[in-house]
């Protein structure tokens, strides 16, 4: 589409400055929409490992847990459980990636995750909370990647629409002003020769 602007040198100047920037902007937007797919794909494949071993820690924390209420006591779980020790912190920070500010997660357990004596229990329940103490820690970081999984994807498509904008509009429509307007000038400039060849054959003839 023709932009409408008067056909004039200054004018033709000023688009071929301006087209010369879109596509610079567009190679620059290509090239960031490249590096951001790039470190998603990488960071889907450690997200598709990490669950991985998330669903492992806590399905052998719940066999565990199962096969130790079956060899206790009714009640001697939730009486041993009762007055926990443990205490999870979580402490978030960001990090730049590719102008996101990523968040950054860091876990801190306090305390011992076993609040119990020996005496009464299995030591199917003590690999149980240890099982659910690795996938706590796996979990966190697994929420951390999600998160950034998911601003990396917005970003993406940010840039998706700012490339096509470029690519399929305003330099398109750069180029045919530009074609337009080198047109209409080479039309006037023809007009003012033909004018002033008929002004001289006036002239010669008086």
């Amino acid at each position: 589409m023709i932009l409408d602007i008067n056909p004039t040198r200054m004018e033709l100047l000023r688009l071929r400055k301006r087209i010369v920037i879109a596509r610079r902007g567009h190679k620059l937007l290509k090239d960031k929409q490249d590096e951001l797919m790039r470190q998603l794909i990488d960071l889907i494949r450690e997200i598709r490992d990490l669950r991985r071993r998330v669903e492992r820690e806590l399905t052998e924390a719940s066999q565990r847990f199962l096969l130790a209420k079956a060899a206790l006591r009714p009640g001697t779980i939730e009486g041993s459980l009762l007055v926990p020790t443990a205490d999870l912190g979580l402490a978030v920070e960001r990090r730049h990636i590719m102008n996101i500010r990523a968040p950054v997660f860091a876990a801190a357990l306090t305390g011992t995750i076993h609040c119990y004596g020996y005496l009464g229990t299995s030591g199917e329940l003590d690999a149980s909370l240890l099982a659910l103490q690795n996938a706590m820690k796996l979990l966190v970081e697994l929420a951390q990647k999600e998160k950034t999984i998911q601003l990396l994807a917005d970003e993406i498509e940010k840039t998706r629409r700012r490339v096509n904008a470029l690519e399929y509009v305003l330099i398109p429509d750069l180029t045919d002003t530009i074609k337009y307007i080198s047109m209409k000038l080479s039309e006037m400039e023809r007009s003012n020769l033909s004018r002033l060849m008929r002004v001289k054959e006036i002239v010669r003839e008086h």
